[in-house]
Protein backbone atom coordinates (compact mmCIF):
# COMPACT_ATOMS: atom_id res chain seq x y z
CA UNK A 1 0.00 0.00 0.00
CA UNK A 2 1.51 3.35 -0.95
CA UNK A 3 2.48 5.88 1.66
CA UNK A 4 -0.25 8.38 2.47
CA UNK A 5 2.35 11.17 2.43
CA UNK A 6 3.05 10.64 -1.27
CA UNK A 7 -0.62 11.07 -2.17
CA UNK A 8 -0.86 14.31 -0.23
CA UNK A 9 2.33 15.77 -1.67
CA UNK A 10 1.72 18.20 -4.48
CA UNK A 11 4.03 18.15 -7.47
CA UNK A 12 3.70 21.26 -9.55
CA UNK A 13 5.80 23.29 -11.95
CA UNK A 14 7.09 25.61 -9.23
CA UNK A 15 8.47 22.62 -7.38
CA UNK A 16 10.08 21.25 -10.55
CA UNK A 17 11.50 24.63 -11.58
CA UNK A 18 13.02 25.04 -8.14
CA UNK A 19 15.15 21.93 -8.58
CA UNK A 20 18.88 22.62 -8.27
CA UNK A 21 19.92 20.38 -11.14
CA UNK A 22 18.12 19.61 -14.38
CA UNK A 23 19.30 16.73 -16.52
CA UNK A 24 19.64 17.56 -20.22
CA UNK A 25 17.39 15.77 -22.65
CA UNK A 26 18.55 12.66 -24.48
CA UNK A 27 18.89 14.65 -27.72
CA UNK A 28 20.99 17.31 -26.00
CA UNK A 29 23.28 14.64 -24.55
CA UNK A 30 23.59 12.91 -27.94
CA UNK A 31 24.43 16.17 -29.74
CA UNK A 32 26.94 17.17 -27.05
CA UNK A 33 28.72 13.82 -27.39
CA UNK A 34 28.71 14.03 -31.21
CA UNK A 35 29.92 17.65 -31.27
CA UNK A 36 32.70 16.94 -28.78
CA UNK A 37 34.43 14.75 -31.37
CA UNK A 38 33.31 16.57 -34.51
CA UNK A 39 32.02 20.13 -33.93
CA UNK A 40 29.61 21.49 -36.54
CA UNK A 41 30.81 24.06 -39.00
CA UNK A 42 29.40 27.57 -39.27
CA UNK A 43 26.01 27.81 -40.96
CA UNK A 44 24.55 31.07 -42.27
CA UNK A 45 21.35 32.22 -40.60
CA UNK A 46 19.56 32.68 -43.91
CA UNK A 47 20.24 31.19 -47.31
CA UNK A 48 21.54 33.39 -50.07
CA UNK A 49 18.65 34.95 -52.01
CA UNK A 50 20.27 33.93 -55.32
CA UNK A 51 20.05 30.22 -54.56
CA UNK A 52 16.32 29.69 -54.77
CA UNK A 53 15.04 26.40 -56.10
CA UNK A 54 13.37 26.22 -59.45
CA UNK A 55 11.34 29.31 -60.31
CA UNK A 56 8.45 30.27 -58.08
CA UNK A 57 4.94 30.53 -59.40
CA UNK A 58 3.24 33.84 -59.12
CA UNK A 59 0.30 34.08 -56.76
CA UNK A 60 -2.29 34.35 -59.52
CA UNK A 61 -1.08 31.11 -61.15
CA UNK A 62 -1.43 29.28 -57.83
CA UNK A 63 -4.91 30.75 -57.39
CA UNK A 64 -5.96 29.61 -60.86
CA UNK A 65 -4.63 26.11 -60.21
CA UNK A 66 -6.52 25.81 -56.91
CA UNK A 67 -9.77 27.18 -58.33
CA UNK A 68 -9.46 24.89 -61.35
CA UNK A 69 -9.06 21.85 -59.11
CA UNK A 70 -12.08 22.89 -57.04
CA UNK A 71 -14.17 23.39 -60.18
CA UNK A 72 -13.07 19.99 -61.54
CA UNK A 73 -14.09 18.26 -58.29
CA UNK A 74 -17.49 20.01 -58.31
CA UNK A 75 -18.13 18.98 -61.93
CA UNK A 76 -17.00 15.41 -61.23
CA UNK A 77 -19.27 15.10 -58.18
CA UNK A 78 -22.19 16.57 -60.15
CA UNK A 79 -21.62 14.08 -62.98
CA UNK A 80 -21.46 11.16 -60.52
CA UNK A 81 -24.72 12.27 -58.87
CA UNK A 82 -26.38 12.78 -62.29
CA UNK A 83 -25.42 9.27 -63.44
CA UNK A 84 -26.36 7.54 -60.14
CA UNK A 85 -29.49 5.36 -60.46
CA UNK A 86 -32.23 5.89 -57.90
Amino acid sequence: MPDRKDEEREYDLRWADGAEHKEPSARARMLAARWKENPPGPVPFRADPDHRGSGRRSSWVSTVVVLGCVAAVIVLLGYINFRAPY
